[in-house]
């Protein structure tokens, strides 16, 4: 199915499965054959209850004899009292009529990790299963093709099937590890409740309940409704999903976590003593700058390719060399800003007192640093801007980021909110957001979340700017960049 958005039993199991979906284009849709399904990346929003519990990210392009079908997405969802947190990666490959040939899945379903992979021929499923630390092999004999859940919207389409008809096919269920017999009903031409021209389908794919997709001409699905409404799965620009998404992962909520998770290859050891740091980032969208300063430097090593340097890594030259930016330029870093509220009396009064009978800038910045990772204590749930965070005493990376950038501008230290990644051991790269102070003459890296100045060389800075908008771009890199570390220095 194109966009085979949720597992829901019962009414009360709900996980994402795989799904693709697609914005419909305007005037009347035309339904007639596909030859192919559509070659494309969306987006898509998960809604329960009109609330919004997660997304979907997924691509269809062609391979050898067939296409590939990638899917990312992340839930969380409560229904009457039972809750679901999931994540997955899927990849499908499959035949130019979209049977199943092989797949790689990952999910972790309320915490418990597992890793499938398998393959079809031979009326046989053979299929291999990682969980809770065992490995055991299956097979599953089937008498027909299998189609994996990203194919079964589409298939009544390529197949040309008319209004009326009903089809039966087999699919894959990855979280039951098995296959299953589903029917598809085209219903017709019918307008989405919005006012969109499409093709409705249904299905049986959750017991007892309706479940309704509706399709644009080009077989993307536009929207899918579980019991009429109550999960929906909506396709969305990628632009209207960028903040939330963005947000989400540099908060590193639960919802996401998994999903925003970069693990480096070699995993990286012993980073309380690291010193240098050069890895190359791969799935880079080009079309983002290259940020240097901090402390790092990066550069383009191919198409879709870069390399970060930090630390002792950084030549030599450019350490005693900086790069000395106006001083116009440094004088926007003092003023006060959307929830950097330099400028705020109560801000002011803080910065006086903490840095009363400290010596220059440095001892300052340094005290206001460990001041702020101790003052405020780290939660998930951002704690908005740097007046509210000072009395509720409580936010997430970005609110450590916000408070010691607006006490930094009070004090007179030209200071920039950035973003980007930072290694958590025995886990990986995650996204996370600190400050960079202009100090000696260079920008710093500052991290009054783990109370670091200058950060550890795991910070890789990828954005500059504490807005939403500087944030969006995100999107273009979140669930598709792998590190290899070319190089530590201890």
């Amino acid at each position: 199915m194109n966009i085979s958005c949720l597992k829901y039993i019962c009414f009360l199991f709900v996980t994402v499965a795989v799904s693709i979906a697609g914005t419909a284009p305007a005037g009347a849709a035309q339904f007639s054959k596909l030859n192919k399904p559509p070659l494309s990346e969306r987006w898509f929003g998960i809604y329960v209850d009109n609330e919004r519990a997660g997304f979907y990210h997924q691509t269809i392009a062609e391979a050898a004899e067939g296409y590939r079908m990638e899917g990312d997405s992340s839930v969380r969802i409560k229904v009457m009292g039972f809750s679901k947190d999931a994540t997955s990666r899927e990849v499908y490959l499959v035949g130019k009529g979209l049977a199943l040939r092989s797949f790689e899945i990952e999910q972790n379903i309320n915490g418990e990790l597992t890793r499938l992979t398998g393959t079809a021929g031979g009326s046989v499923l053979r299929l291999r299963i990682e969980s809770n630390g065992k490995t055991t092999s299956r097979q599953i004999r089937f008498k027909s093709d299998i189609f994996p859940g990203p194919a079964l919207n589409i298939y009544p389409m390529m197949q040309g099937f008319p209004v009326g008809k009903t089809v039966k096919i087999l699919t894959f269920d990855p979280e039951e590890i098995k296959v299953k017999e589903v029917k598809i009903t085209v219903l017709g031409e019918e307008q989405t409740p919005d006012g969109q021209p499409a093709l409705k389908l249904s299905n049986n794919l959750y017991p007892f309940v309706a479940n309704d997709i509706w399709m644009d001409g080009q077989g993307n699905t536009i929207l899918e409704s579980v019991r009429d409404g109550l999960v929906m799965t909506k396709a969305e620009d990628s632009k209207a999903l960028a903040a939330y998404v963005g947000l989400l992962t540099i908060a590193r909520k639960d919802l996401i976590y998994d999903f925003s998770m970069v693990r480096a290859v070699p995993a990286l050891k012993n980073q309380e003593k690291l010193k240098g740091l050069s890895v190359e980032i791969s799935g880079w969208n080009n079309a983002l700058p290259l940020l240097q300063e901090g402390g790092q430097i990066m550069e383009k090593a191919g198409e879709g390719r870069i390399t970060i340097k930090t630390g002792t890594a950084v030549p030599i030259a450019l350490q005693k060399n900086p790069t000395i930016p106006e001083a116009t330029e440094l004088q926007k870093f003092l003023k006060p800003a959307e929830k950097i509220e330099s400028d705020a009396p109560e801000i002011v009064a803080r910065v006086k007192k903490i840095a009363e009978g400290k010596a220059g800038q440095n001892e300052i910045a340094r005290a206001l640093t460990a001041w702020t990772a101790e003052w405020l204590k780290d939660t998930v749930d951002d704690g908005g801007g740097a007046v509210a965070s000072l009395a509720s005493r409580t936010g997430n990376c970005q609110t450590h980021a916000r408070l010691y950038t607006a006490l930094a501008r009070a004090a007179g230290i030209p200071t920039r909110f950035v973003s980007g990644l930072v290694s958590l051991e025995g886990k990986g790269f995650l996204y996370h957001s600190w400050a960079e102070s202009f100090l000696d003459g260079r920008w710093i890296a500052v991290d009054p979340t783990y109370n670091q100045l200058p950060a550890n060389p795991t910070h890789l800075k990828f954005f500059e700017g504490h807005t939403q908008e500087d944030l969006a771009p995100l999107i273009a890199i979140i669930g598709k960049i792998s590190i290899k570390v070319l190089d530590a220095t201890y």
